[in-house]
């Protein structure tokens, strides 16, 4: 008896799910789009929260920030689970590299003491400020309406933990391999004058009900303090031979820079939206000027020490990043 092989295409009854071919058409649907679109719960809420029974558990009146289809945002990074995890391992391992080799070569020992005081007074007491972005994050996540935005919010959460983690590391790694500098840090974010305006935003920020608003101010936030301690100190400890700061710097602005991309994605949105367009514009605006405002006012303090210690223009830095800020709004929202 002879046996022939062949091969034999089934043609798959549908391509994707019914409501995927609703939205794209019959075509075969990515991952990021099965795992993201249309998954948002929208009905059979039976019950109000009994701790907000103005709202449904799950309520796009959450914010005043409205999208007309929650999914005309979608992430331009493509996240979901398993993308979202290679990379933030391939981020984990490059951070834990670098860290091994300023240790095995006992680098930060021998930075300039200037810089070895900034990192000790200034940056690594923002391990708490990750872990307030991390809870900010978290409450976005929950009260956020679409699963695009939503999914976006709680991978921030969780980057916001390993942000944090890395910080750490290298306060223990200044301290010679022990945790008493993180302690002193714990001290200096709820004692030290300098820290005490950018510590006021973040526990102001855990009071702001619309999680739109939370958004933008925590972004605001971040735009300044990352601009200035992974963007700005970054260039100016190369230049006062201190490169073992860089070192640590560029992997945070690294992390900001993909942030970013979903966070401009969803302020896009939100302008461009057909019904709500013109709305959200006001809202961002508003909201922006209010929280430069507030974040200006915070951070100069921070910035005003930062000059003391290393005379890196820190102040002026800011004051022209929060400029960029404002230009960069009104141009989106002309």
């Amino acid at each position: 008896m002879q046996y022939e092989l062949r091969t034999q295409v089934i043609e798959p009854p549908r391509k994707t799910f019914t409501h995927l071919v609703e939205r794209y058409g019959d075509r075969p649907a990515s991952r990021y789009e099965e795992g993201s679109i249309g998954i948002q719960p929208k009905e059979n809420f039976h019950y109000r929260p009994l701790w907000d029974p103005a709202h449904d558990i799950y309520d796009e009146a959450f914010s005043a920030f409205r999208l007309t289809d929650p999914y005309s945002f979608t992430d331009p990074r493509q996240y979901y689970y398993a993308p979202y995890v290679t990379s933030r391992a391939a981020m984990a391992d490059a951070v834990a590299s670098t860290l091994d080799y300023l240790d095995k070569r006992d680098l930060l020992s021998r930075m300039p003491d200037a810089w070895s005081a900034l990192m000790g007074e200034l940056l690594v007491p923002l391990r708490h400020y990750e872990s307030g972005a991390q809870m900010v994050s978290c409450d976005i996540a929950r009260f956020g309406f679409g699963t695009t935005i939503t999914q976006c919010a709680a991978y921030a959460a969780f980057d916001r933990i390993g942000n944090a983690q890395a910080v750490s590391r290298i306060g223990i790694a200044l301290d010679g391999g022990t945790a008493a500098l993180l302690g002193e840090a714990k001290t200096r974010w709820v004692e030290d004058a300098p820290l005490q305006g950018l510590r006021r935003c973040m526990e102001e920020l855990f009071l702001e009900k619309d999680w739109g608003k939370a958004l933008i101010r925590l972004d605001v936030l971040d735009r300044l303090v990352y601009g200035l301690f992974f963007g700005h100190l970054d260039d100016a400890a190369i230049d006062a031979g201190a490169g073992s700061y860089s070192l640590f710097a560029q992997h945070q602005a690294s992390w900001f820079t993909d942030q970013r991309k979903w966070v401009d994605a969803l302020y896009k949105a939100w302008v461009a939206d057909p019904e709500t367009g013109a709305a959200n514009k006001a809202l961002l605006v508003a909201t922006t000027t209010e929280a430069l405002a507030a974040a200006r006012a915070a951070i100069a303090p921070l910035a005003a020490r930062a000059d003391e210690l290393v005379g890196a223009g820190a102040a002026a830095h800011v004051e022209a990043t929060a400029t960029t800020v404002r230009d960069t709004v009104a141009a989106l929202t002309a």
